[in-house]
């Protein structure tokens, strides 16, 4: 049951949401940017008026997602590629003399599926030309913008890791979403309260013993402790391990 869900949530995704490359400039990044689309298990790839495709560059460098190049479709413009999309996000890495809803690529994720879930079945997430991203006319045919928030100083990303980051969020949001992300079971029951407040009472009575700290003035050092130990949330065995270290270093000082 629980695969037959995953692979509907997923498929929903691959189905209906395309990415958009609009005017790529080297066939290399339209390759990259396959590649980092099937690895999150998009396959829908739509490309504005590129420069040089199809090129053998393009397949090179795309590896195993050959198969996103042959399924890609090639349009003219902007207004054709997304003409029947319901919500269409453009990425952004500039302002606008008239502002418009700017979100962040975990934002966009959220979205998207969103969405999704409210029965939209065409999503299209738009990235611009290497050199000077989408035009004004452009992101003004988006719902929304999306900033990806690199670091000042230097901020150029390339075009497939931009394309692998808004994937990465979409499939993340995908996954939480639908409650299908796999965590797995930890090999021992955490520790309860009462035991986990018994280990901190062995430590504190071991620090006593060998004067670690002056119990008129501790500093708040056991609360700190308590405070790691609660932070931590160790299990049974752990709780186990330290207790006994702390008895065999006790046994240690009665000798």
């Amino acid at each position: 049951m629980f695969m037959e869900v995953k692979k509907t949530a997923l498929e929903l995704l691959a189905e209906s949401v395309r990415f958009v490359l609009v005017g790529t400039t080297h066939p290399g990044n339209i390759g990259a940017s396959a590649r980092a689309m099937k690895t999150m298990g998009l396959s829908k790839l739509k490309l504005v008026a590129p420069k040089d495709f199809p090129n053998d560059i393009a397949f090179y460098r795309a590896k195993a997602a050959k198969d996103v190049l042959d399924q890609a479709e090639i349009h003219v413009d902007l207004f054709s590629a997304t003409k029947n999309c319901e919500l269409i996000i453009g990425t952004s890495a500039r302002n606008r003399k008239v502002p418009w809803p700017v979100i962040s690529p975990k934002e966009a994720g959220k979205e998207i599926v969103n969405a999704l879930k409210r029965g939209t079945n065409d999503v299209a997430v738009v990235f611009g030309r290497e050199d000077r991203g989408l035009t004004n006319e452009e992101l003004g045919m988006c719902n929304l913008h999306v900033h990806i928030p690199t670091n000042e100083e230097y901020s150029s990303l390339n075009l497939s890791q931009a394309v692998q980051i808004l994937s990465y969020e979409t499939r993340l949001a995908m996954l939480e979403s639908a409650d299908l992300l796999e965590k797995p079971e930890w090999d021992v029951e955490l520790a309860n309260n009462d035991q986990t407040e018994r280990l901190i009472a062995h430590l504190d009575e071991l620090m006593q013993e060998v004067d670690f700290y002056d119990t008129q003035n501790p500093r708040k050092l056991l609360t700190r402790v308590r405070r790691f130990f609660k932070r931590s949330r160790i299990d049974k065995m752990e709780a186990n391990i330290f207790r006994g270290l702390f008895s065999a270093i006790q046994q240690k000082l009665k000798k």
